[in-house]
């Protein structure tokens, strides 16, 4: 194998996990141990730079940190990366002085933000700050989007929303509320530099079966009754509620239904348990407020009287995968079931919706209605105009739209400059040596024994009569000290050098997982399984060396290091060392580094 070439970017932050796995790539290590020294501020401004809004995400993230997170690996469960989150954004001081100011001369260049959800936020905040005029338009009476209108406030409350979206306008972002854009002609013939749509995917699919139609008025769509909610439209729902559906828009409803006066609510799905796309935390909720999730049943008609709603009649299903994956439900041949239920919430699915972006303006869409986009530049058939979030991709989440917002606002600003939108500033690399003595190192190596600690919440019997009511307190410092020592500090990397290396194979005693070997070189396949330690996860690379001078080579499986350091404390003559990689992500106004 060729030596691992350790100065290209992607190799360490492969190693970091969690933040190659983070769409923002925010610096999870480095901002938990500030967390677990109590400073708090300066952790907050280290996720508010990548990820924007640090105490909305610390609460309602997906979390897609925590299933790659190297803990899970050790132990049965991960750090809880999303809570310890929230624990420096509830925690911190008042950072208003920290954050940019933007330069009162602009540099004369306007740009449109259709949507004031997170993708719309993070172009906004991003732009501003380098001089850019941006004006957010949004059909709301506040900024937020689907932060806003589809997330219950027992899990995010206002005040939060308020808050990290203030930090935004307050740089200097002109906005322009209960305004909605019927015409994208019309907003290019306003003279705009660039045109950002963040509008999401507005639009719940609907359930397109028997009786739909007659029973209209007790059946309705999940994210439109969910922002009627969320806006004190609707205050009560019927005693006897289905919610069809297995995404976390389903959960949001069954728990919103349970504490607006639903005493039997179920949750109906067409897939099986773990092929829902609702997060296991998110399901574990639901059941534990006395939900009950009920699968394998497909929708075939609702059952009324006259318009009444009695019920839906459901056929049991089984899953039948091809060769490809690809699976089919097939009936069981069981009888159908009726469920009888008042009210049905249909929460299957979003779509987007672009019915003010008119045909014959250039803007190309595809088979699915979705713009032709690049996905690198978010830029789309017409040259100015960006997409981001879900009406960039499809629906995701809002870590994914924040990153998008990041991409978008570099090519914004690369094509408002002139420049190749391809050729993209690159991240922000360091890596300095941890090393404060011959066996010290100014971090603690520790592996911690802990097991992950359960956010503390309030009483159901309070927090079910009250659907504003946050139901989760967030850690306290003594349990987020606690979570924060069983991050393994996988952005602490073993770096080894060749020359001081005597190949005394102390550094392969004293590994605790075997992940050094010292071998003759050859293909990757047949090193990976030669290891004292077979490495079969193809995902992370091997870290290989240099020859030495009897010929072989230093092989280490990234996959199994714990980041311990006791290579680099055992090793008689420095050829390991722990240093620390720290990656922050390339933003709008960065140059690209001329070679």
């Amino acid at each position: 194998m060729k030596p691992t070439n350790i100065g290209a970017p992607d190799y360490f932050h492969k190693v970091v996990d969690c933040q190659w796995a983070c769409p923002a790539h925010t610096p999870v290590p480095e901002y938990i141990r500030l967390i677990a020294a109590g400073h708090y501020s300066d952790a907050y401004m280290i996720n508010w730079r990548s990820n924007v809004f640090p105490g909305i995400l610390g609460r309602v993230c997906d979390r897609p940190c925590e299933p790659a997170c190297r803990r899970g690996r050790v132990d049965k469960e991960p750090v809880a990366i999303c809570r310890l989150k929230r624990v420096c954004a509830d925690l911190k001081d008042d950072i208003q002085d920290r954050l940019p100011r933007a330069p009162e001369k602009k540099n004369g260049k306007r740009i449109a933000c259709i949507g004031a959800g997170p993708a719309s936020l993070t172009v906004a905040r991003d732009l501003v700050a380098i001089g850019y005029q941006v004006t957010v338009f949004d059909s709301g009476a506040a900024p937020g989007g689907m932060m806003r209108s589809q997330i219950p406030k027992f899990r995010l409350p206002d005040s939060v929303i308020d808050e990290e979206c203030s930090y935004i306008i307050d740089l200097g972002v002109e906005t322009h509320y209960n305004h909605w854009v019927n015409s994208l002609r019309e907003v290019l013939a306003e003279g705009w530099d660039a045109v950002f749509v963040g509008t999401g995917a507005p639009r719940g699919r609907d359930a397109d079966i028997p009786g739909r139609k007659e029973a209209a008025a007790h059946i309705q769509i999940g994210i439109d009754w969910l922002a009627n909610v969320a806006f004190g439209h609707t205050t009560s729902i019927s005693k006897r509620v289905i919610v069809l559906g297995g995404g976390n828009t389903a959960m949001d409803c069954c728990r919103s239904a349970r504490r607006l006066g639903g005493e039997d609510v179920k949750v109906v799905v067409r897939s099986g348990f773990e092929e829902m796309k609702a997060s296991p935390w998110e399901k574990e909720e639901a059941m534990h407020e006395g939900i009950p999730i009920l699968n394998m049943l497909v929708p075939k008609e609702f059952v009324h009287d006259n318009g009444k709603l009695k019920g839906v009649l459901f056929e049991k299903v089984r899953a039948e995968y091809d060769a490809k994956g690809r699976r089919s439900l097939i009936p069981t041949g069981e009888p159908d079931e009726l469920m009888e239920c008042d009210e049905v919430l249909v929460a299957i699915g979003q779509e987007n919706a672009f019915p003010w972006i008119e045909k014959g303006i250039g803007l190309e869409f595809d088979k699915w209605g979705m713009p032709v986009l690049d996905p690198e530049t978010l830029q789309s058939s017409l040259p100015k105009v960006f997409f981001g979030g879900d009406a960039a991709l499809g629906p995701k989440n809002i870590i994914t739209a924040a990153a998008q917002g990041h991409a978008a606002a570099i090519s914004i600003d690369l094509f408002c400059r002139g420049k190749k939108l391809q050729e993209r500033p690159p991240p922000m690399v360091n890596l300095v040596s941890q090393k404060m003595g011959i066996h010290e190192w100014s971090y603690d190596n520790q592996v911690s024994e802990e097991e992950r600690k359960k956010v503390p919440v309030k009483a159901l019997e309070k927090t079910l009569k009250d659907i504003k009511l946050e139901l989760e307190l967030g850690f306290d410092p003594f349990m987020a000290c606690a979570e924060a020592e069983r991050c393994l500090n996988c952005d602490i990397e073993t770096v080894f050098t060749v020359k001081t290396c005597i190949e005394c194979d102390a550094c392969v005693d004293i590994c605790p997982t075997e992940c050094i070997t010292f071998t003759r070189d050859g293909e990757e396949d047949d090193l990976r399984g030669r290891l004292k330690a077979p490495a079969k996860n193809t995902d992370q690379a091997l870290y290989v060396s240099d020859a030495l001078k009897t010929g072989r080579v230093m092989v280490k499986d990234e996959n199994i290091c714990l980041h311990c350091g006791m290579c680099a404390e055992r090793c008689p003559t420095g050829a390991w060392d722990m240093q620390k990689f720290f990656l922050q992500c390339a933003e709008a106004g960065t140059e690209v580094r001329k070679t």
